[in-house]
């Protein structure tokens, strides 16, 4: 049977020119523009007399505002942006000045230096209450870096550190504190008056702060070690004692996926789990490290590896005594980071003061990191507002109640029909 012919469809005629493309078919592009940085007057309002004043008349100016530095050139945006710069971008001053250069600002990095000291100074009281709601904690988080310092005198560099301390949910502040050196006495300074757990490495610094009080016969810190050092330990190991650190891994592997699960239960719900599935799996740990250390070299990586955790096991499962505790530490050695790659620019800090500059600064542009502020937002509102807040409203600017002030604002309110 043949099959029929297709239909010729006519073929439309040709157009005379290109069709015109609909205008919601534009593509979309991205633009930026370097923030411009320039020279603006504040006018001063000034009392206006509904008649002519007489010969003698004194026409009264309101007062000026306060500014951030006292008869000082830059406003409350230029030093939130050197700030974010220095702290968040890691972007040393030298490299700020020619920054500024390009927008036509011709400011000495020394200036520059000038600027971020008086703006610790101006935020130091908002620090030191940070500090006093973070030492509220039930526990706290720890840990330190190296920070090269300039000596004042022979301009020779010493080694001097950062240390980081972070509150728990219910007071999310990261405090940054500076020291000349890693003695023992930053962190029972800082620590003096706290009470509750403390998430540390096994730095022995920190010993004396586990002490019992003799007065109540109880410490007044309980020491939560990091289980994250002790698996790295045994991680090291594994390319001279494979079997042994493939099992050790394998016990830590138990734990970290318990807690994986875990993490949206609540304290109670943490704990309960712990004390069932955690607990039983540390027991069989605890007889493995027992029964491995007669059969290693003590000075072999597996032999440091099982003292380091034995030495230090009571600390090591103190998480599962509480449902709001940590596993390891490792909170605070990401926190860390932020110095680490902040000193690979700007290297150094130029004296003990600049560095308890850097600790205020670092400490405000953290927490706004942690809390998913923008950091440049909250200093130049801050910057703007303190000068004439009384210490009785400071607490109105820490970073928490300034996000939930400003999601109220944004907020649509609700409104119900009658």
């Amino acid at each position: 049977m043949p099959l029929p012919e297709p239909e010729l469809q006519p073929t439309p005629p040709s157009a005379p020119g290109p069709i015109p493309r609909p205008a919601d078919a534009e593509p979309e592009r991205l633009s930026a523009s370097p923030p411009p940085a320039d020279l603006s007057q504040q006018p001063q309002p000034q009392a206006q007399p509904r008649q002519p004043l007489d010969p003698g008349a004194v026409v009264i100016a309101a007062p000026k505002p306060e500014m951030p530095i006292a008869k000082g050139l830059p406003g409350p945006g230029l030093l939130a942006h050197l700030i974010v710069s220095k702290c968040v971008d890691h972007l040393p001053l030298h490299r700020m000045e020619r920054v500024y250069q390009r927008q036509g600002l011709f400011l000495h990095r020394s200036t520059l230096c000038d600027w971020m000291a008086a703006c610790a100074n101006l935020l130091r009281p908002l620090y030191d209450l940070v500090v006093n709601v973070v030492m509220q904690s039930r526990a706290l988080h720890t840990d330190d870096t190296t920070v090269k310092m300039q000596e004042l005198v022979t301009h020779l560099l010493r080694t001097a550190r950062m240390w980081v301390y972070l509150g728990d949910a219910a007071h999310p502040f990261n405090v940054f504190d500076f020291t000349i050196n890693r003695k023992r006495d930053g962190p029972q300074q800082f620590l003096a008056n706290y009470q509750g757990y403390l998430h540390a490495d096994a730095f022995s610094g920190y010993d004396g702060l586990y002490l019992p009080d003799p007065r109540t016969a109880a410490a007044r810190i309980i020491e939560v070690a990091c289980n994250a050092h002790a698996r790295r330990k045994f991680y090291e190991a594994r390319g001279s004692d494979a079997v042994r650190s493939h099992q050790a891994l394998a016990y830590y592997r138990q734990l970290y996926e318990l807690e994986r699960q875990a993490k949206d239960f609540n304290d109670e719900q943490r704990l309960q789990m712990r004390q069932e599935l955690s607990l039983p799996i540390l027991e069989q740990f605890y007889q493995w490290l027992l029964a491995q250390r007669p059969e290693v070299l003590p000075k072999s990586p597996m032999g440091e590896a099982i003292s380091y955790a034995l030495n230090n096991w009571e600390a090591l499962r103190r998480y599962t005594e509480a449902g709001f505790l940590a596993i390891d530490n490792n909170v605070a050695e990401r926190e860390m980071k932020r110095i680490a790659i902040g000193r690979k620019n700007w290297l150094t800090v130029g004296s003990p003061r600049g560095g308890q500059t850097a600790a205020v600064l670092f400490s405000f542009t953290s927490t706004c990191q942690r809390l998913s502020v923008e950091p440049w937002a909250y200093l130049q509102d801050v910057l703007t507002r303190l000068p004439a807040t009384p210490a009785g409203e400071l607490t109105a600017l820490l970073p928490d109640h300034w996000r939930a002030a400003r999601q109220s604002q944004t907020a649509t309110p609700f409104s119900s029909a009658p």
